[in-house]
């Protein structure tokens, strides 16, 4: 077993690794609906919350790049119905989203009174539940893993090993990030906890997930 894992080892190529935490980094702090719903899902409801979003989050993301390294992804990207139907089913339900944020605006400006706290999320139903499906039915990941993983496979004499410490690499770094938005924003709560500060973050919220959901069937 140690022969195994150290010839493993011994079997990857490094010499990409700085230009693929580089361009990770980038991927990882450009805003998109993880990070909004991150974000949204702790100032409402707390750190327990948001973490339990962002586990559902990679555990959707750790099955996307298992597909795509296994050759699963591949397959799926080839059938051009299938990738369809994802994408279509992904954006169903961050139009979901987007409307049951606007629904809860709606309802707080209707029955809020000054002075009282508002929430447009009053209850977070099942978070990790949320957070898997916000990324599970989105297929960019998938696509994503297919097209940037393999440029920085190098000269690795194992391929599919080289892939998978990639995609171990690249989900730690995104869960690094994700975690502070998580634990930053719960922090800051109780600061935001503002009737004009949760609409305009559920207004922002709501805006990004129509447009990224408008995105995946015309893109």
């Amino acid at each position: 077993m140690t022969n195994t894992l150290w010839g493993a080892a011994l079997s990857l190529d490094l010499t990409p690794l700085p230009a693929f935490l580089i361009a990770s980094l980038v991927v990882v702090l450009t805003p998109g609906v993880d990070s909004f719903l991150l974000l949204r899902t702790s100032l409402h409801h707390g750190r327990r919350a948001g973490l339990l979003a962002l586990a559902g989050i990679h555990s959707a993301s750790t099955v996307q790049m298992a597909a795509a390294i296994s050759g699963l992804g591949t397959l799926i990207a080839s059938r051009p119905a299938v990738l369809s139907a994802m994408k279509w089913i992904g954006a169903a339900y961050l139009l979901y989203l987007a409307g049951a944020i606007l629904h809860g605006l709606w309802l707080t400006r209707k029955e809020s009174s000054p002075g009282t706290l508002e929430r447009s999320d009053p209850a977070p139903g099942n978070p990790y539940l949320r957070g898997l499906l916000s990324n599970i039915t989105n297929p960019k990941m998938l696509l994503f893993s297919l097209a940037f993983l393999p440029q920085f496979v190098g000269n690795s004499a194992q391929p599919a090993v080289q892939l998978t410490v990639l995609g171990l690499v690249f989900l730690g770094v995104a869960a690094i990030w994700e975690t502070t938005i998580v634990l930053a924003a719960s922090r800051i709560a109780q600061r935001l906890q503002q009737p004009r500060v949760l609409r305009t973050l559920d207004t922002v919220s709501a805006a990004a997930f129509l447009t990224i959901s408008i995105g995946l069937v015309t893109g």
